[in-house]
């Protein structure tokens, strides 16, 4: 537990540290800290060392130790980083602020039916296979254009900007340049890339959101 303050420490000054070579602003970075398979204990070591943002991958799992965190701390922004379920969307809604994984037509539709019935409008960020991997989630690239319209001009969403996963086999640098491109043209600027390996490479390519879990919690549980 006490090398969590630590990692969060070195992660910071090292985003400081990347974005003031790329030439951007060093607050232009925001950490997420990515909770998943953690307990209440070693997020809570997290937040007394000032971090706000988490991430989680399952609704399920988030359920179980949130709603008694941010009771606590109420100024925590909770990012919803892994595969949505449709049947999972009315919870998501009402307990996550930000939604990086929207990736298909029926959860596009989910996800704006609930925000209209609860009332709460999460910025999302369309998750794009830049792969084309079969096993992966996300818009192929060749939709994500028609996609991003459908969102906002169908649906009304909420559209904040992109995010991908690159293939582990290939250098992510292509692809968050790729990615990087789509939000261009769709008058985008929030890219949410890189994890704990490789997010020093995605603030040179413009990743406003970094996904950090190992390098800050140690290995998942």
């Amino acid at each position: 537990m006490s090398g969590i303050a630590a990692a969060l420490t070195d992660i910071r000054e090292r985003i400081a540290a990347q974005s003031r070579k790329a030439g951007r602003g060093t607050d232009a970075v925001t950490l997420i800290a990515v909770s998943k398979t953690h307990g209440p204990e070693a997020i809570t070591v997290a937040i007394a060392a000032g971090q706000r943002h988490f991430g989680e991958n399952r609704v399920q799992e988030a359920e179980g130790k949130w709603p008694d965190l941010r009771a606590k701390t109420p100024d925590l922004r909770l990012h919803l980083i892994g595969p949505l379920q449709t049947n999972k969307a009315a919870d998501a809604v009402a307990l996550f602020d930000v939604i990086h994984t929207l990736d298909r037509p029926r959860l596009a539709e989910k996800l704006a039916a609930e925000m209209e019935r609860q009332s709460r409008r999460l910025d999302c960020f369309v998750q794009i296979n830049t792969g084309r991997e079969p096993q992966k989630a996300g818009i192929d690239p060749t939709n994500a254009d028609a996609f991003i319209a459908a969102c906002r001009d169908t649906w009304k969403l909420p559209v904040a900007g992109l995010m991908c996963i690159p293939p582990v086999e290939e250098q992510a640098a292509i692809h968050f340049a790729f990615l990087r491109e789509i939000a261009a043209r769709n008058g985008l600027v929030q890219l949410s890339m890189g994890m704990s390996d490789d997010f020093e490479t995605a603030i040179t390519f413009g990743a406003t959101h970094v996904r950090v879990g190992s390098a800050i919690f140690g290995a998942r549980a």
